[in-house]
């Protein structure tokens, strides 16, 4: 076996090589996997070293630089709002403004850009922006996301944090090592959580998780809390909903309902029941509303992936949803409110046995 760190043809290629800085021992060990059984390891095998480590390097870039669900998502709202402003060839589209409007962090909207630069849609420009380049139709963008094998990796994670297995603050060594895993995987993986709020790097070194455990009573003060507000911001005077995002999330829940359950479903179905939410609260037009349903989201997102219900709940939640999108389509919000707070109702009394929060 390849020694990948006393090896001096190891140490010859973290010179030749600094491209690979982060995951060359990943790769060297790898290589020495592949060149096991007795070959010599001298320079002449140096070449063939060279182009089998680029080769993986190229393949672990293009999975890493993947668009993940909410990208993806987001990259499709991003096309909406192009069709929706009428914008042409060579406009430039900002991203705070996009974050805004999404209301999201420039972070996820940076991704979704980045994804639609890889689709030829846009351009970034030095010291202009991003630029379209081309008007997409939406179906270049929108299709169905193929399943994130990240995402079990993140109902484990949010599993043992939520147990009190992972400490509060945690460094990539320990989760390499906690879970097997390689750096290139534990960065994204980091990164990913930290796109969703969940995470945040520390100054130096490490990451600090943001999110705490979840108690009884932590359960049901947030959803008496809930039951007082998201009811009464549908009927907030200045409340204005799209039809465009009530497509989106008849179509999106529609496809929960019909894909397999899976145990790694539980991000993606949170990710749009926190979507649906905040939609609502931010359509209510009163910036305090929306703010309180972030934070309620924010708090509940790592008890939502180590979900406990099965997909049985899942179908009552969908279903429960797409009736009060029905009333809102028809802009009859009083019978909307009255869903709604029946909705938090009946959630608020469900547990499961290893704790509360069924969504």
């Amino acid at each position: 076996m390849l020694n990948s760190e006393a090896h001096p043809v190891c140490r010859l290629l973290a010179i030749l090589a600094p491209a690979f800085a982060g995951r060359a021992g990943y790769f060297y060990e790898r290589a020495g996997r592949r060149h096991q059984g007795g070959l010599s390891m001298g320079l002449v095998f140096l070449p063939e070293l060279l182009y089998f480590i680029a080769t993986e390097y190229k393949q672990e870039e293009s999975r890493v630089n993947q668009p993940t669900r909410l990208q993806q998502d987001l990259a499709d709202r991003i096309v909406q709002l192009v069709t929706e402003d009428g914008l042409a060839v060579g406009d430039i589209l900002n991203e705070n403004s996009l974050a805004r409007r999404l209301e999201v962090s420039r972070t996820p909207v940076r991704g979704a850009l980045l994804h639609l630069e890889g689709l030829g849609i846009v351009a970034r420009r030095p010291n202009r922006g991003v630029e379209l380049i081309s008007i997409p139709r939406r179906e270049k963008v929108t299709s169905a996301p193929a399943t994130d094998e990240d995402e079990e990796w993140l109902v484990r994670i949010a599993r043992d944090h939520r147990s009190g297995v992972l400490p509060q603050e945690i460094s990539e060594v320990q989760v390499m090592r906690r879970y097997g895993l390689n750096r290139p995987i534990v960065q994204r993986v980091l990164s990913r959580l930290a796109e969703l709020e969940m995470v945040e790097r520390k100054p130096g070194y490490g990451w600090r998780f943001l999110a705490g455990t979840r108690d009884t009573a932590t359960h049901d003060e947030s959803y008496r809390f809930r039951i007082m507000v998201e009811p009464m911001g549908i009927l907030e005077p200045g409340f204005r909903l799209e039809p465009t995002w009530i497509e989106q999330m008849r179509r999106l829940h529609e496809d929960t309902l019909g894909r397999p359950w899976l145990e790694s479903s539980s991000v993606a179905f949170f990710e749009m029941n926190a979507a649906f939410h905040e939609g609502l609260a931010a359509a209510s037009g009163n910036r305090f509303v929306h703010a309180a349903i972030r934070h309620q989201n924010q708090l509940r997102r790592f008890s939502q992936y180590d979900w406990k219900f099965g997909f049985e709940r899942v179908v009552v939640n969908c279903r429960e949803h797409l009736e009060m999108l029905d009333y809102l389509a028809r802009d009859e919000r009083e019978i909307a409110s009255l869903l709604m707070r029946r909705h938090l109702e009946r959630a608020s009394h469900i547990r499961s046995r290893s704790g509360p929060d069924p969504g």
